[in-house]
């Protein structure tokens, strides 16, 4: 889990994300993503309106933290959705996720 949160924060920190529910909506809506993170404690609506858009789209959706672990990450208050943007980040995160890293 460590390893890709640390490749999430690369991403904010390069301004390659997308962070929110209304911006990773407007994001994936505009076909800007390479993938979304969701926090496990995400609100129903907040899933509603990321994770199904995400799938009709064929966009991965990586889970296994708070969104108070994802907020700290990325150095804000709570965050229940990210995107990322950067296709070769949103690999690494993809490949770390699936080491179960």
């Amino acid at each position: 889990m460590g390893d890709w949160l640390a490749l999430l924060g690369f991403g904010a920190r390069a301004g390659s994300l997308a962070i929110g529910v209304e911006a990773v909506r407007n994001d994936l809506q505009a076909g800007k993503l390479a993938c979304v993170i969701l926090a496990d404690d995400a609100s129903p609506r907040a899933l509603e309106k990321v994770a199904r858009l995400a799938a009709g789209k064929e966009i991965p959706v990586y889970r296994g933290v708070s969104a108070d672990v994802l907020g700290q990450r990325l150095g804000r208050p709570p965050v229940m959705a990210a995107g990322v943007r950067d296709r070769k980040l949103a690999d690494g995160i993809g490949r770390s996720a699936a080491d179960g890293h």
